[in-house]
C-alpha cells in the first residue's frame, strides 16, 4: 500500500512539473520572461547533468562547461550544414547530446582514472586546454566572434518555424521534461545506486567485484550526453555560440548553483538552475557588485546550510510532518527580520563602496532604496558601519535563539519517533 501511494505521489509530482512548464509562459508572458524561462530549462538540464557527477558520484568537476559548450558548437554547425537539407531543427539538440557524449568518452577516459582532488585538477586542466583551443582553432570555434546560425533555416513542420521565442520555449520545455525524467530514472537504476556506492566507499565496491573507475566513466559519459543536449538547446535559443560557453566562468556557475540548490537531493540542482538564471539575467542588471553578492551568499550557505536550499526545505518538511513547524514560526520571523536588517546594511555598504570606486564621476550621492547616500560624507560611512554592527548583533542573537528552539524541536521529534517505534 505504501509503495502504491509513493507511485501515485510521484505521478502527481511529474504532472505538477509538466503543468508548471506548460503554464509558466501564460503567466509570465513578456519577451524577457519567456527568454528567461527558456534559459531556466537549459540550465536545469545542465545542472542536473553536472549533479550526476558531483552529488551522485562525488566527482568534483571544474570543466563541465566543456561538454555543454562543445555540444553547442557541434549543434550550431549541424544547424548551419544540414537544417536546409531536411534535418529537423528540433533534433539539433540531440546532435549536441551525442557530441557531448563523444567528447565525454574521449576526455572521461583520462579524467575518471583518478578520483578526488586529482580528478578535479585534471578536469580543470582540460577545461583550460579546450578554452585555449577555442581561440586557436577559428575554423571550428569561430574565433572571438563565435559561430552564428539561423534556427528558421529548416523546413516548417506543421507551421512551426521556431522563429517566435514561445515556440523555442516549448521545444526546450519538452526536452527539459524528458531529460529530467530520464536523469531521475537513472538514479533508480542499479548503475545509479552503484554510483552512489562508489561515491561513499569505492574500496568496498571494488571488494564486491565492481570496477569503480568503470562506474565513474560510464556515469561521466551519460552526464556528457545530457550536458550536450543542454548546449544544443542553448545554440538554438541564442543562435550564436562563442568561446564563453566553454570558459571557466560557465563551469564555475554550474558548480556554484548546483551546490546552492542542494547537490545531495535530486531536485536541488533545479532550484539552483532557476537561481542561476535570475542572478545572471536580473541581478547583474541591478548592481555592478552582483558577483560579490553571489560570493557572500555562497559563504553563508557553506557556513549555515552546507546541504543547500533543498536540505533546508526537506528539514522543514520533516518538522511540518510532525506538526512542529507552527511553534518555530515566531523564531523564523525574528530571524528573518534580523537577517533583513543585516542584508540591507551590507548591501548599502557595498553599493556605497562600488559607487565611490567606480562611479565617482557621476557625483558623490547614491540613491539606495530611495534614500540618498552621500559617499563623501563621514556621517554616511559611520551610519552604515553602525547599521552593520547592529544587524550583525541582532542576527547573532536571533540565530542563537532559533538554534536553541530548533534543537529542542528535533529532540521532541526523535523522542516521538522512538516512542512510536517502541509501541506494540
Amino acid at each position: 500500500m505504501n509503495q502504491w501511494n509513493a507511485r501515485i505521489g510521484s505521478l502527481w509530482m511529474w504532472a505538477f512539473f509538466a503543468a508548471v512548464m506548460l503554464l509558466a509562459p501564460k503567466i509570465f508572458n513578456s519577451g524577457l520572461s519567456v527568454t528567461m524561462l527558456s534559459q531556466m530549462g537549459i540550465a536545469i538540464i545542465a545542472c542536473l547533468s553536472y549533479n550526476m557527477l558531483l552529488g551522485q558520484g562525488g566527482m568534483l568537476s571544474f570543466g563541465h562547461a566543456v561538454y555543454t559548450g562543445l555540444g553547442a558548437f557541434v549543434a550550431i554547425h549541424a544547424l548551419n550544414m544540414y537544417a536546409g537539407a531536411g534535418l529537423a531543427v528540433s533534433l539539433v539538440p540531440v546532435v549536441g547530446g551525442f557530441a557531448g557524449m563523444g567528447f565525454a568518452v574521449l576526455f572521461g577516459y583520462v579524467t575518471t582514472r583518478k578520483s578526488g582532488t586529482t580528478f578535479a585538477m585534471i578536469t580543470l586542466g582540460l577545461a583550460e586546454l579546450v578554452f585555449a583551443m577555442s581561440l586557436m582553432v577559428p575554423e571550428f570555434f569561430g574565433g572571438e566572434g563565435g559561430i552564428s546560425g539561423n534556427r528558421m533555416s529548416g523546413q516548417p513542420v506543421m507551421g512551426i518555424t521556431f522563429g517566435p521565442a514561445i515556440q523555442v520555449y516549448y521545444l526546450i520545455a519538452v526536452y527539459t521534461l524528458v531529460c529530467v525524467m530520464l536523469m531521475y530514472a537513472f538514479t533508480q537504476t542499479p548503475l545509479g545506486r552503484l554510483l552512489n556506492a562508489v561515491r561513499d566507499n569505492p574500496e568496498r565496491v571494488e571488494f564486491i567485484g565492481y570496477n569503480p573507475q568503470r562506474v565513474r566513466y560510464t556515469a561521466f559519459i551519460i552526464a556528457g550526453f545530457f550536458a550536450g543536449i543542454s548546449g544544443g538547446l542553448g545554440a538554438l535559443n541564442f543562435e550564436i555560440v562563442n568561446a564563453e560557453v566553454v570558459g571557466a566562468a560557465r563551469s564555475g556557475a554550474y558548480l556554484l548553483f548546483t551546490f546552492l540548490g542542494g547537490a545531495t537531493f535530486f531536485f536541488g540542482p533545479i532550484i539552483g538552475a532557476v537561481l542561476m538564471v535570475l542572478a545572471l539575467v536580473l541581478l547583474s542588471e541591478f548592481t555592478q557588485a552582483w558577483l560579490l553578492y553571489l560570493g557572500l551568499v555562497f559563504m553563508v550557505m557553506v557556513m549555515f546550510a552546507p546541504g543547500g536550499i533543498a536540505s533546508l526545505l526537506m528539514m522543514n518538511l520533516r518538522v511540518a510532518k510532525h506538526g512542529k513547524l507552527r511553534s518555530l514560526l515566531p523564531a523564523y520571523g525574528v530571524l528573518a527580520a534580523a537577517s533583513l536588517v543585516l542584508l540591507v546594511a551590507v548591501a548599502a555598504l557595498v553599493e556605497v563602496i562600488y559607487h565611490r570606486q567606480l562611479n565617482a564621476t557621476m557625483g558623490s550621492v547614491l540613491s539606495f532604496m530611495g534614500l540618498p547616500l552621500d559617499t563623501a560624507a563621514a556621517q554616511t560611512w559611520l551610519g552604515l558601519l553602525a547599521a552593520l554592527l547592529l544587524g550583525s548583533w541582532l542576527f547573532s542573537l536571533a540565530q542563537r535563539r532559533f538554534s536553541g528552539q530548533w534543537d529542542a524541536v528535533q529532540e521532541m521529534i526523535e523522542k516521538e519517533s522512538q516512542s512510536a517505534g517502541a509501541a506494540p
